[in-house]
């Protein structure tokens, strides 16, 4: 079942909006640092993916506006036209092909400035193509602007648009202005249509929803229609005669026999006659609707003549439609809107009309046949004169009066409740549904805690025979312990050997101790800490004394090992040492260098200085520091003028002063108040 649902249509910006998004989507997810160094094949790459990105974002923005909106000739018909009626299809159709071009001539610059930026051979050259490509780009978007424009303005109106299902169950109701279209409506289903004393209320199409015999029916308000030929007729009645025109629906033809609407009965005929071309092949009823203002009992027989000459054309549709012309009860019917009277029958007819209609057509389908070739209703063949009619045991009879009467005669939780002082006094019993080998037992306080212990934790029927077995079991284990436990008691031993168990176990538990220190501090430590081997347990005496134990020679390790410590300690004393004079002020340590270049040096391997910016570098080509600062001053005047006049960079999206403040800030004196 297709829907049409025009709301979820997205918003179609107009062309400065337009372009503000696509650009600044361009200056964000594209690079927009380029320097003149790079090669030129990366310039070119830089300045062609952004002429790229820019066409693919115009390319998906505009391939949405054109799929988004419905297509004239694919979608249902009623659609079709009604959007022709409302919005003119041939404009319509020219803003969605102005769109398609525009996305065409987009692509098209895009091709052609990527091709001439493969052979872009400067910066300048690159980026001058680039501006132009997005410059031309932006105004195709300028001169689609109209058109974006329409199409939102057709965009809002289309989410306003009903839903309407044009293939599944529908009632229409169709008439003079002010008739109690709108009314009746509101009366069968929850829509919440405008009524008001006089004509042209409805100005479009409201649709309601109402149901019967488990069936969903949309029911459609159509506004009022005159009788003038077709071309005279305006927006508002085309829209109604669209519905009449496409939708399979039963119609219901509103007549006011009263003549409160400012129409004669004999203008409402005229109409009918009219539009009954529309009516062909459709369920169709006349209702006489303000019968508490008029009866149709009480109009003059002109007019009398007139709604059963209606009636007549209304039997020639259903003869059409297959019907019987005996069954002409449901064509003409009569209800007050204001009494309601009739309301629910007319609604009734009309749903039962259309039901039947629609079961004729679908059995009169090919599809049908193919499905009832499937069935097979098997009737049974009588094999004797004999009547057996349905016959029901005494006993299921019986079963069945005794359930009756008990469910008769049966409490309620209300009726109990009621019987022992109402709500908030009695609560319901949750034990009286228990099943247990006694009613009486159902009632009895079963204790929680017995002699200070739980009782649902010893609740087992075997307890007593696995609480013997546990004691066995336990006397068994224990005899075991007893034959083989070997405990050090101090009765059992001498003085000296209590006094030489008491020492073990003192260093078991230092031993235990330095283990655990060693262990929680196993990450942090090094591996061999020299400078805090206070117990002189690394050194090389010890060294040579494992190395001979091992079969090893040890005196080249411990020679290697002493040179090694005598080398660092001399090192460590000529850093340290300074010169210093009879006054006791430190003098300098290289004075006997040769010159003042290798002092500096020498000064620089120390420490790290951080370089002056007018320092002279061995290989820049500066005579001296008054020289280089005197250069680095020239090169900032000579790019000052440039980078103050080309502040925009390389955005993509240039958005001027539009309000310098030497025009909008400070005082205005005499004479000046023109300029601005």
């Amino acid at each position: 079942m297709v829907q049409y649902n025009f709301k979820k249509i997205t918003v179609v910006p107009n062309g400065k909006d337009f372009i503000d998004i696509i650009l600044s989507r361009t200056q964000r997810q594209t690079p927009t640092v380029v320097h003149k160094g790079y090669a030129i094949s990366r310039l070119r790459q830089f300045y062609m993916r952004k002429v790229k990105y820019t066409q693919q974002n115009y390319h998906e923005k505009l391939s949405a506006i054109i799929d988004e909106f419905p297509r004239l000739d694919d979608i249902h018909p009623f659609y079709g036209d009604l959007l022709h009626v409302l919005y003119n299809k041939d404009h319509y159709k020219l803003a969605l092909g102005q769109i398609n071009t525009a996305r065409n001539l987009i692509s098209k610059i895009s091709k052609d400035y990527v091709r001439l930026l493969k052979y872009g051979d400067s910066l300048y050259r690159c980026k001058a193509l680039k501006v132009a490509a997005l410059g031309r780009m932006c105004t195709v978007i300028k001169r689609i602007s109209p058109s974006l424009a329409y199409l939102e303005q057709i965009r809002q109106h289309m989410a306003r648009l009903p839903s309407i299902d044009p293939n599944t169950r529908t009632i229409l109701i169709c008439g003079y202005p002010n008739v109690g279209k709108s009314s009746f409506i509101n009366k069968i289903t929850r829509a919440d249509v405008d009524v008001q004393p006089y004509a042209f209320t409805t100005k479009s199409l409201f649709i309601g929803h109402t149901d019967y015999k488990y069936l969903r029916y949309q029911v459609i308000d159509t506004p009022g229609i005159l009788d003038r030929p077709f071309e005279d007729r305006n927006i508002i009645e085309m829209c109604s005669i669209t519905a009449l025109a496409h939708l399979r629906a039963a119609v219901l033809f509103f007549l006011d026999i009263s003549g409160s609407c400012g129409y004669s009965i004999s203008q409402q005929a005229a109409l009918f006659h009219s539009i009954k071309s529309l009516f062909m092949n459709k369920p169709l009823i006349i209702v006489c609707n303000k019968t508490d203002l008029q009866p149709l009992d009480g109009i003059s027989e002109e007019e009398r003549k007139l709604v059963m000459d209606m009636k007549a054309e209304a039997m020639k549709t259903l003869l059409g439609q297959g019907g019987e012309a005996t069954n002409d009860e449901g064509v003409l019917l009569t209800m007050s809107t204001l009494t309601e009277e009739g309301v629910i029958a007319v609604k009734n007819a009309a749903c039962e009309r259309l039901l039947d209609q629609r079961v004729e057509v679908k059995m009169k389908s090919k599809k049908m046949n193919d499905c009832l070739n499937r069935f097979h209703v098997a009737v049974p063949k009588p094999r004797d004169q004999k009547e057996r009619p349905p016959c029901i045991p005494a006993a299921v009879l019986e079963a069945k009066a005794k359930e009756a009467a008990e469910k008769k005669n049966r409490k309620t939780e209300r009726d109990l409740e009621n019987e022992n002082g109402g709500a908030g006094v009695y609560s319901a019993s949750l034990k009286k549904h228990y099943i247990l080998a006694n009613d009486e037992w159902k009632e009895d306080i079963m204790p929680e805690i017995l002699d200070g212990h739980n009782v649902y934790d010893f609740f087992d029927p075997d307890i007593w025979q696995r609480l013997e077995e546990l004691e066995n079991e336990e006397g068994l284990r224990q005899a075991e312990e007893a034959d083989n436990d070997f405990e050090i008691d101090g009765e059992e031993l001498t003085p000296e050997q209590q006094e030489a168990l008491t020492e073990i176990r003192k260093k078991k538990s230092l031993l235990i101790q330095q283990h655990r220190i060693k262990k929680s501090t196993a990450e942090s430590r090094p591996m061999v800490p020299r400078k805090f081997d206070k117990d002189k347990q690394f050194t090389s005496e010890r060294m040579g004394r494992q190395l001979s134990k091992m079969g090893l020679d040890p005196s080249l390790a411990m020679e290697r090992a002493r040179s090694r410590s005598i080398s660092r300690k001399g090192r460590k004393r000529e850093r340290s040492h300074d010169r210093r004079d009879a006054d006791g002020d430190v003098m300098d340590m290289d004075v006997d260098t040769p010159n003042k270049k290798q002092r500096i040096r020498s000064l620089s391997r120390s420490r790290s200085l951080s370089r002056p910016p007018g320092e002279v570098v061995p290989g820049e080509g500066f005579k001296d520091s008054a020289q280089k600062i005197k250069a680095i001053k020239i090169a900032k005047k000579s790019v000052k003028k440039r980078n103050k006049d080309a502040r925009r960079g390389e955005a993509d999206r240039v958005i001027p002063n539009l309000k310098p403040k030497h025009l909008f800030s400070g005082k205005r004196s005499i004479g000046k108040t023109q300029r601005r």
